[in-house]
């Protein structure tokens, strides 16, 4: 059985509610990723990773943006906890920056990076925060990505399995570092995102456009999570906690037809089967391996490696966003993306005749439907997955074109109503058997947007680029009456 049926989450509470409130101990988070905060890019040792290279080619962020100073965060994460405290949040998602503290992927630590995580988690405790550490959220070190290992001729990163390896070790360091302040520990933030939108689509850092790459890669992330847990596990109290915070798909047909449902099938192999298949069931699926036959005979895969991805999980981290909705087709000009991308290339391989469809309803500043009922069956669904395993929401959020007005203030009632909606759905979730212990809203702070630059605002936190003036949203202070409270405030 999972380790996770008898264990506990530092200062949660099993789920039970009523109908208004949250299970006591419920966490009140937020999230943020190191690349889209920090700044310091090249501070105290740090090297390059390849969002570092990829912001800086050409043609592949919008407004030429980088994620070189960002929201300075490396300088202000004290004021920035500060701000967390006053705001009433009771958690902190951050993620370690994998080049800053480990600058090739290979050899010895540089013990100023760890040092600022170090500085990060006492600030965290400090001011009553429960720190959760996420190990990867995308800045692989760029010379694991061009490290050309034997056999390969188009690159490393995480097609190749050495990389895998390199991940368990810098696991084990950081959790030499912070073992003894962090007790819940995420490996990897969103894997689709890394194989089929980096080496995939193209549209995410390294940029590459294989097919193959792409299932190479989504394989060799499960394995370094499963590696990596070991790792943990290896350096860790016995209190420590380990999960993953994965990215699923609330995939829906277009109509009832067998061939728009063959189309679900085949997108929720990709978007969630290839990542919950083995790390739930040891095994990856056989309708995806058929899918992907005329591609890959799928022989990256050791018969070893499943049993090493399958560790037991001591939660499961859930992101959300909105649904998908897909129909066969056989219009090679159909949409072959879902609205997380915008690449010429698919990142579904094996998918080639599956159309993307637009959401009805409200769209956030993404173009992605506002629809909460898509978070609610994904916990369901996980729930059942994985009888016994806790859960997180781990990131759920949306971008507005929010503004400073007259006032000085930021009000965005928007995202006020999706944050209501959207928690709304959790409770129902906790309300029907989900055993739910916290939720991270996407993102504390507006930030550096991956490929949209610093165009989009996710933030609960408005943040002037040019004076890195912080200034919380009408949503940050309902919010933050929420996590005091544990109930929901009215929307006005």
């Amino acid at each position: 059985m999972p380790a996770a049926e008898t264990s506990t989450i530092p200062g949660t509470a099993p789920a039970a509610t009523g109908s208004a409130g949250f299970p006591p101990g419920f966490l009140w988070g937020a999230a943020t990723a190191a690349y889209q905060i920090e700044g310091a890019a090249q501070e105290d040792g740090r090297t390059p990773s390849i969002w570092d290279t990829f912001s800086r080619t050409p043609g592949k962020v919008l407004g030429g943006d980088t994620g070189d100073v960002a929201c300075d965060h490396y300088h202000r994460f004290r004021d920035d906890v500060r701000l967390m405290a006053e705001l009433g949040l009771g958690a902190y998602r951050f993620s370690v920056s994998w080049p800053r503290v480990q600058p090739t992927g290979r050899g010895p630590a540089v013990q100023r990076g760890l040092d600022f995580y170090r500085a990060l988690v006492d600030e965290l405790l400090e001011h009553g925060i429960t720190p959760m550490a996420t190990l990867y959220h995308w800045d692989l070190p760029q010379d694991l990505e061009t490290a050309f290992p034997s056999g390969s001729s188009a690159g490393g990163g995480w097609p190749e399995r050495d990389t895998a390896e390199r991940f368990a070790e810098y696991a084990g360091i950081v959790a030499g570092a912070l073992g003894d302040r962090v007790e819940l520990w995420s490996t990897l933030n969103e894997p689709w995102c890394s194989a089929f939108l980096g080496y995939g689509s193209g549209v995410h850092a390294p940029g590459r456009t294989d097919d193959v790459a792409a299932l190479r890669a989504a394989h060799h992330l499960n394995l370094g999570h499963g590696l990596a847990a070991k790792a943990l596990r290896a350096a860790l109290p016995a209190r420590a906690k380990i999960g993953i915070a994965l990215n699923p798909s609330a995939v829906r047909p277009l109509t009832d037809s067998p061939e728009d449902r063959d189309a679900q099938r085949r997108i929720d192999a990709l978007a969630n089967r290839i990542f919950s298949g083995p790390l739930l069931k040891g095994a990856y699926p056989q309708d995806l391996i058929a899918d992907t036959s005329h591609l890959t005979d799928w022989s990256f895969v050791r018969p070893e490696d499943l049993a090493v991805i399958k560790q037991p999980l001591d939660f499961l981290g859930i992101n959300y966003y909105a649904p998908a909705v897909v129909s066969a087709t056989d219009d090679p000009n159909a949409p072959r993306k879902d609205g997380h991308n915008s690449g010429s290339h698919s990142p579904w391989p094996g998918a080639d005749k599956v159309a993307f469809h637009q959401a009805p309803g409200e769209l956030t500043a993404m173009d992605w439907p506002v629809d909460p009922t898509g978070l609610t069956d994904l916990l369901l669904q996980y729930t059942a997955e994985a009888p016994g395993v806790p859960l997180f929401v781990t990131e759920n959020g949306a971008a507005f074109e929010d503004r400073v007005g007259e006032d000085g203030r930021v009000h965005d009632p928007d995202r006020v109503r999706y944050l209501h909606s959207h928690l709304s759905a959790v409770h129902e979730a906790i309300r029907r058997g989900a055993d739910v212990r916290g939720y991270f809203l996407w993102s504390l702070l507006d930030n550096f947007e991956w490929a949209y630059g610093y165009s989009k605002r996710f933030g609960a936190v408005y943040v002037d680029y040019e004076t890195q003036a912080r200034i919380p949203k009408s949503s940050a202070r309902w919010y933050g009456q929420a996590a005091r409270e544990g109930v929901l405030p009215p929307v006005e």
